[in-house]
Parts: C-alpha cells; sequence; structure tokens
C-alpha cells in the first residue's frame, strides 16, 4: 500500500495550484492531508471522487479557515475514527484515523508553537497525544501515524540547528518528546532508510527559503515497529510546490 501525507496549506489554494493533476499522477492508494482550512461542505467532493478517491473522510476544525485533517483512499476502510476523544484537541480537527485490514493510518497535524500559549498548548497536547497512542497501540499495534509533526528531531534535520535551536519546532523539549515518541515504539520511515543530509519537507515563505532549500524535515511517516518488516519505501516528494510543505510516501507491504 503506497501512503501520501501532504500539509496543503489549504486544499482550496492547493487545487488552484494543480493538487489534482498531481494526485491522479502520484496515485498513492491512501493519502493524508493536514492543514486543509476548510469545511467539507465549502468543497467540490466530486473531484476527489473523479480521481479515484471514492472514500473521503474530512475532520474539519470547528474555527472556519483553520487547521483540520483528511484521508482520501481508493480502499474502503473498516472504520475510520474522529479525533481522539478529549476535547482540547479535538475542536481544531488535528486527528483522524482510518483502519485497514493489515493497519491503521492516521493523519496527525501537531499544533505549532509560534507564542508562549500556543506552545504552552502544543506541549499539553503532545504529552496527551503520546498517552492517547500508548492506549491505542494495544488495540491497534500495527499503526502508520503521517502527518505534520512540527517538530525536527535532529540537527540533519533543519538547515540551520545552531540559529534555530532557540525557535519552536527545535526547541530541545520538542526535540526530546519526538525522541521518546520514537523510542517509545514508533520507526521513522524515512530516517530509517536515508541518512543523508539536507533533505526537508517545509521552507519558509520568506527569504527564497526554498529555492536555497533552506528547509525543516517535519512532516514524518511514523510507524510502530511490527511493521518494519513491511517497510518497503520512504521518501520525500518535493517537486510537488502546491504548498510550503512539500509530500512524504511511504510504502507498506498489504
Amino acid at each position: 500500500m503506497k501512503i501520501i501525507s501532504y500539509n496543503v496549506n489549504g486544499i482550496r489554494s492547493a487545487i488552484n495550484k494543480g493538487f489534482m493533476g498531481w494526485l491522479k499522477s502520484a496515485n498513492p492508494d491512501v493519502i493524508c492531508l493536514q492543514e486543509i482550512k476548510a469545511l467539507k461542505e465549502q468543497l467540490d467532493l466530486d473531484i476527489f471522487e473523479a480521481a479515484g478517491y471514492p472514500y473521503h473522510y474530512w475532520f474539519s476544525a470547528q474555527k472556519k479557515g483553520y487547521s483540520g485533517v483528511a484521508i482520501l483512499s481508493k480502499i474502503k476502510p473498516n472504520h475510520v475514527e474522529y479525533g481522539t476523544g478529549i476535547a482540547s484537541m479535538d475542536f481544531e480537527g488535528r486527528n483522524l484515523r482510518a483502519d485497514f485490514d493489515d493497519f491503521s493510518v492516521m493523519s496527525l497535524y501537531l499544533p505549532s508553537g509560534t507564542n508562549d500559549a500556543r506552545l504552552g498548548h502544543k506541549l499539553e497536547y503532545m504529552d496527551m497525544f503520546h498517552d492517547y497512542i500508548n492506549t491505542l497501540k494495544q488495540v491497534i499495534p500495527n499503526l502508520v501515524i503521517c502527518g505534520d509533526y512540527n517538530i525536527c528531531h535532529e540537527e540533519i534535520d533543519i538547515h540551520n540547528p545552531k540559529g534555530l535551536s532557540n525557535v519552536s519546532g527545535f526547541l530541545p523539549v520538542e526535540r526530546i518528546w519526538i525522541g521518546n515518541f520514537i523510542k517509545n515504539g514508533f520507526i521513522d520511515s524515512f530516517r530509517h532508510l536515508n541518512k543523508e543530509p539536507h533533505n526537508y519537507t517545509w521552507w519558509s515563505y520568506r527569504a527564497n527559503s526554498r529555492a536555497n532549500n533552506k528547509g525543516w524535515r517535519i512532516d514524518y511517516a511514523m510507524i510502530t515497529k511490527p511493521l518494519q518488516e513491511k517497510l518497503k519505501r520512504a521518501v520525500i516528494l518535493s517537486e510537488a510546490v502546491h504548498s510550503d510543505h512539500c509530500p512524504i510516501l511511504v510504502e507498506i507491504e498489504n
């Protein structure tokens, strides 16, 4: 099964930039979207079905034009779970899970910590999410958690580790959290297969950052350890330019 994750920074904006043609060409079995910034009612759902995705699920934030995640699938899931059941997490539309026969796929959008208040919310969210996943793994051991984690893990994952060490997304407390998350039964699929530097998934729109590859790797496809032997491929699709992020792809033997 070929799974793509993509923070589209507004699904309607991405569509206007050629997203649907790219999606048909990329042809994943499942695509997880983050930061859709739209309600289901604001979208022409027929275009997704015409592209080969009859099963599409949308979990929007209560605040219009903000956050939100989605999953589009060629295969009908056995079950779809909207949110986590934790109110302080779910009103921003940050978690959506589709359960298939052999494993479950989650689209995740962790908050950013753009100021002190949001950083506090992010850290609280991360702790609750970690606890939630620890419980979920006992029921669903085969998990693929795709999405925008808004954290760079190691110095190799950011273009200027020294200069950005005090910026949210690369703070020591955030890096420790994602390190512990991985140690607690997950594999960073891309880094497991690719040890090379200068591989990023997000670039600021400022200062020609993307052209100069001054980026951050904050989008991950984390897989639980029971799926390690089924991991076939994990790549960054940096040629896609519908957003300030680019998509990531993970291929799991089904």
